[in-house]
């Protein structure tokens, strides 16, 4: 995460505070209808059958809480990639209210009812453990297990970081913030460090609740994972 990501990461902390007695990102409410301006993302252009599969596997960050069905990350992604020249299809496999321990029970399931064998998974999980007080331990192991188990089926991995909220104290972030980089490096997935880079800092990018972003947040996200994505493609370059 960027050093300005930093200095305004507090404002992530005091919506992790408030929003900690709900015990999910996301979880039950029915989201209502976008409220972002139209005409502020992209289409992506009709995708042949046949295109390579990217799973999309995460929660609320990676479903498209409270947008609309083009605004979600799949979606946005897919037409990041489509601007590149790189044609695939993004499929949204993100859980509103999912912890890592759900993820993992869905994983399998997941991969063996995709259409077709993914070219790439893209995960993100872990930001409802910590608005649950689950331990870094338990988190760690969860995220362990589901790269392990992508890697034993040779599905290459970009996975996507979350940071502790300031609030949780030093003793939880200095066994939480590790987990993603120290997986990534171990089973040599890319690497994105903190899905809400550069989108977190800005209130335009984010909802009210101040945990998720809008339709222009989740560009920003797109944009920043698009040149990962590409990269860790198996036919990239």
């Amino acid at each position: 995460m960027r050093t300005a990501g930093w200095r305004s990461f507090a404002i992530y902390g005091c919506a992790i505070a408030l929003c900690q007695p709900l015990a999910a990102c996301g979880s039950a409410e029915k989201p209502p209808a976008s409220t972002n301006d139209k005409g502020a993302v992209k289409t992506a252009p009709a995708i042949p059958a046949d295109a390579p599969l990217v799973i999309a596997f995460g929660d609320s960050l990676y479903a498209g809480y409270q947008l609309g069905p083009k605004e979600g990350l799949a979606p946005q992604l897919q037409a990041a990639l489509a601007d590149d020249g790189v044609v695939v299809r993004v499929q949204n496999a993100g859980v509103s209210g999912d912890t890592t321990a759900a993820g993992r029970q869905r994983l399998t399931y997941v991969l063996d009812n995709a259409k077709a064998e993914p070219a790439l998974v893209v995960l993100g999980l872990g930001g409802n453990d910590m608005l649950r007080g689950i331990g870094p331990d338990q988190t760690r192991a969860n995220l362990d297990a589901m790269l392990a188990e992508l890697k034993k089926r040779e599905i290459p991995v970009l996975l996507t970081g979350m940071m502790a909220a300031p609030n949780l104290g030093s003793d939880y972030a200095d066994k939480f913030n590790p987990i993603y980089p120290e997986l990534a490096s171990k089973y040599d997935a890319s690497f994105y460090p903190f899905i809400l880079d550069n989108v977190i800092t800005d209130k335009a990018l984010m909802l009210g609740d101040n945990l998720h972003p809008n339709a222009k947040g989740v560009t920003v996200v797109a944009e920043g994972l698009a040149p990962l994505v590409e990269q860790a493609l198996p036919d990239a370059g």
